[in-house]
């Protein structure tokens, strides 16, 4: 069955290995990234943003991911990515999400507050967990162009505040990190995500992990970092595997074939996520 991720993110926070968050698209990447779980025996959160969401619906991504979860030992949980308000929220705890997320990162301290309250507010009274964001995370996540001169780092000391204001139970932070692809090698600021793990007592979140470098995420994971997103490298595996198949099979009109071989590659890059994340065999 669907477990939230309270649990496990309270033990990757004391035992210091990060829980991978992966983002589904459609079945198979719930099939794959399920089969690389149970492979190596590793908690995992699956999670649907709201751009996904509006190709199926909440219902639809609930079922595939609550027929996963069913029919395995491992603990899944499903969140909400990015939720784009509180209807939104509400509709995903109402549906069954085991876990939410409302991002009020683009708009200012106290409006992002005033946004973020309510929704942890009735996720306690749930106990649905409530993850927010608190900083700039730069790529197409953004609703809009970047703040000339603005400061991309989550502040140490507005994330304490921001905590206890708001009762969110874990919190997405800018590091410099980046949705979408990197033009060049990203860069974690670890000296940031130390003095934000010394403030505060819950789980930190990295959105923005794909391309960057394995060694730089172990390290923020030691340095505090709990939960750990990956999207676009899915997208990337998969429809490298599909077209390829169609390239070498182009007489093929089987759609299942190109989609196990795409399905194929999210396996082999959530499983060398899963290593690096530290969370083999913590199931």
């Amino acid at each position: 069955m669907l477990v939230t991720t309270r649990e496990m993110l309270q033990d990757a926070r004391k035992h210091h290995y990060g829980v991978g968050a992966f983002n589904v698209e459609n079945l198979e990447f719930v099939m794959a990234i399920l089969a690389a779980a149970e492979e190596t025996k590793s908690p995992v959160i699956m999670q649907t943003t709201p751009g996904t969401i509006k190709t199926a619906g909440l219902d639809y991504f609930y079922g595939m991911v609550a027929a996963a979860a069913a029919r395995t030992d491992v603990p899944v949980a499903l969140h909400l990515d990015h939720g784009d308000g509180f209807e939104r929220c509400m509709q995903a705890m109402k549906t069954g999400y085991t876990s939410v997320m409302i991002d009020g990162s683009h708009v200012p301290f106290e409006e992002n507050i005033a946004v973020t309250a309510p929704v942890a507010r009735v996720g306690r009274a749930l106990g649905i967990p409530v993850e927010a964001e608190l900083g700039k995370v730069g790529g197409k996540e953004d609703d809009g162009p970047s703040v000339e001169g603005e400061n991309p780092y989550t502040d140490p000391d507005e994330a304490v505040e921001f905590v206890e204001r708001t009762g969110c139970t874990s919190l997405a932070i800018g590091v410099g990190t980046a949705h979408g692809i990197y033009a060049g090698t990203p860069h974690i600021q670890q000296d940031v995500v130390k003095a934000i793990a010394s403030k505060l007592d819950i789980p930190l979140v990295l959105h923005g992990t794909s391309g960057v470098p394995d060694e730089q995420v172990a390290e923020a994971i030691q340095n505090g970092i709990c939960k750990v997103n990956y999207a676009t490298e899915l997208r990337q595996a998969y429809t490298k595997g599909y077209q390829d198949f169609v390239a070498a099979h182009p007489e093929n009109f089987d759609p299942k074939k190109p989609a196990h071989q795409g399905m194929d590659e999210i396996v082999k890059i959530v499983k060398i996520r899963m290593q690096n994340l530290g969370s083999v065999g913590r199931a």
